[in-house]
């Protein structure tokens, strides 16, 4: 249409990169009514004192047996799993003191499906997983071994309990600790039943339930069966979910012991047996469980992973808002090649951008500002490419896709010294600042251009010149100017061709009027001639 400016370069989208169905799946926005806290209120006046007798009781029940149950019994070295009386107190008198003390909560237990024993799956993979109320699936599931951090056993009285399902633990102190608990979760599945089931929570941190994001390898690296558990809260007013943005752990333990009753089921899914291909790659066996969970919970599924709340935690110390370091670090760090580290500190170079915007987001004229450059056609067109969603806005998401993606490769030796020359008029190897806005003026088409501050930033020693090895370490950390000119040459080179072509279409016209004419000039002479 005319008068509607065109993009010169149509970049594809990978769908693969296309932002995910659940934004972000670690917020967790409770807003209760004015109804809402007067019923708490009103029932936590009688509810709470008499749980908190209760639970107490329970308490002074389960300290003891437990201490009877793990007396003498060792969790480092050559463990072996209980056998005999303390087994049977273990699975019973433990289960149900336990499923006591959830009652004495308010919790009313709804099972769906049955548990297959150990020898049918090995493994149990509990999903969303979204509070410390899911402990219920571990009661449920006849109190299994767990994955639990090392630290967790030193808790009071909790780290007791911890001790008598004789789980796999996690050392932060250990490098090896990592491949160690690999190891040992292989070898209880693999023990023909001799080692109860291992219970695992293959999200590995809380989410609000809105989606089931990466699962971890863990539990399907042993390649045997695994039995997905399913756990819901379908409850009106939501006060177990604990995330990373979200109501504090008192505040939702004090909600829900005001609550009436709070609902959770437990559903238990066939055992789903991996193929051979799925033996050899757990990537595939965890994706093939999870597509199975969420088609039975009707959630979608995303690529966000407990990276992305280390992200999260980091943007909020960089003074972004949390969710702005929410990029799908499972599929991004596939697609793109990037460790954590190396997103981490894109995220600091985002930061440097948009700390002066709120919401996170950088608009045209601070991606303008932070290249000390005034916005043209040719930053036009590089904003354009980060901006994936054409919102007109670029988000840390979008910032780490098109550095990764568009500057990164166009960062090369080969450019760095075509846009060196471009600059160094007069070939003496070095580029004055005259040389510099000469050229800027003309790429960015701004006549009163200002680089005084970029000139000066580049040259590092202050010389009053830049040198080539300025120019390329200046260029090989700010890779966005790199795709800036590399845009401006495309761009010239575009208008180059349409130049030509109306040239071209220009000589044909004039071909044709000419071939027009003479043919008109033979049959003249041809009639004369006659």
């Amino acid at each position: 249409m005319p008068g509607v400016p065109q993009r010169v370069f149509a970049l594809p989208r990978q769908h693969s990169l296309l932002l995910p169905a659940v934004i972000n799946p670690f917020v967790h926005d409770l807003k209760l009514t004015k109804a809402d806290t007067i019923k708490c209120f009103l029932l936590g006046i009688i509810l709470v004192p008499l749980r908190g007798i209760f639970l107490l009781l329970v308490l002074m029940m389960m300290w003891p047996v437990s201490v009877m149950i793990t007396f003498r019994q060792s969790l480092k070295g050559a463990v072996e799993p209980m056998t005999g009386w303390r087994r049977i107190m273990h699975k019973r008198v433990m289960t149900f003191l336990g499923r006591l003390y959830f009652f004495g909560m308010g919790f009313r237990v709804v099972v769906k499906g049955k548990k297959a024993s150990s020898a049918e799956a090995p493994i149990l993979a509990v999903a969303p997983h979204s509070s410390f109320f899911d402990a219920i699936a571990c009661i449920e599931t006849g109190l299994p071994s767990t994955v639990s951090r090392s630290e967790s056993l030193e808790a009071p009285i909790f780290g007791r309990f911890l001790r008598c399902v004789q789980p796999v633990l996690v050392s932060r102190k250990d490098p090896d600790s990592r491949r160690n608990t690999i190891l040992e979760i292989e070898r209880r599945a693999k023990s023909g039943g001799h080692w109860p089931q291992v219970l695992i929570f293959p999200e590995g941190t809380c989410t609000n339930r809105s989606c089931l994001i990466t699962f971890k390898q863990g539990a399907f690296v042993p390649g045997v069966p695994v039995q997905p558990v399913l756990i819901r809260y379908p409850n009106k007013l939501d006060t177990v979910t604990w995330t990373w943005q979200g109501p504090k752990s008192a505040r939702l333990l004090l909600l829900t012991l005001c609550q009436l009753y709070t609902t959770v089921e437990v559903e238990f899914l066939p055992p789903q047996i991996p193929t051979e291909m799925e033996k050899k790659c757990p990537i595939k066996f965890a994706h093939s469980v999870r597509a199975v969970m969420a088609e039975s919970l009707g959630l979608p599924v995303t690529d966000h992973t407990y990276e992305d709340c280390r992200l999260m935690i980091a943007a909020g110390e960089l003074t972004l808002p949390m969710e702005a370091g929410l990029v799908e670090f499972t599929k991004i760090s596939r697609k793109l090649e990037l460790k954590w580290d190396n997103v981490k500190k894109e995220l600091e170079s985002f930061a440097n951008i948009a700390c002066s915007c709120k919401g996170g987001r950088i608009t045209i004229e601070e991606f303008a500002g932070f290249l000390k450059l005034p916005v043209s056609p040719a930053l036009q067109e590089l904003f354009t490419l980060f901006d994936r969603n054409g919102d007109g806005t670029i988000d840390f998401r979008e910032y780490v896709i098109g550095v990764t993606v568009l500057c990164r490769p166009a960062n090369n030796e080969e450019v760095i010294q075509t846009v060196f020359k471009l600059f160094d008029i007069d070939e003496d190897n070095c580029i004055t600042q005259e040389e510099f806005s000469g050229l800027l003026r003309s790429a960015l088409g701004v006549c009163d251009l200002d680089v005084h501050s970029l000139f000066k930033e580049i040259d590092a020693d202050g010389s009053g010149h830049i040198t080539y090895d300025e120019f390329c370490s200046f260029a090989l950390t700010h890779p966005e100017y790199a795709k800036l000119f590399t845009t401006y040459i495309e761009l010239q080179r575009y208008q180059g061709l349409q130049g030509e072509e109306l040239d071209f279409d220009a000589s044909l016209s004039e071909c044709c009027t000419a071939s027009h004419s003479n043919h008109q000039e033979d049959i003249t002479s041809d009639k004369k001639d006659d």
